[in-house]
């Protein structure tokens, strides 16, 4: 694997913020919801089209916090537009689980 420098770390601007609602997203390849953030006051709200039906309902997300790349140019998927890339490790079936802060801290806090 390359080494990056730091500038580049910068770059990629990682945020946190709150799952408010989840809708069901039929068109997808790929079983996926349609995910709406809150990153708080500065950047509001950002929409994504994630792949986290395996381990998370719908229900459950709504409310909680997750790390998002919220640089990349937004994406058009289907009908949808997603804004914001939601973070994610594979567990051992390559099913996504979300990377997400262990306490609560403010939405649109930058990782680092």
């Amino acid at each position: 694997m390359a080494e990056i420098s730091y500038d580049d770390f910068l770059k990629v601007d990682v945020r946190v913020g709150t799952v408010t609602r989840v809708e069901p997203f039929p068109e997808a390849r790929k079983p996926a919801y349609k995910l709406y953030v809150d990153f708080g006051p500065e950047m509001g709200e950002r929409k994504s089209s994630a792949q986290v039906t395996h381990h998370y309902t719908a229900e459950e997300l709504v409310g909680r916090q997750v790390a998002a790349v919220v640089n990349f140019p937004p994406k058009q998927i289907g009908p949808f537009r997603s804004e914001i890339l939601v973070l994610g490790f594979p567990d051992a079936n390559g099913e996504v689980v979300m990377i997400e802060p262990n306490r609560p801290v403010p939405n649109g806090g930058r990782l680092f």
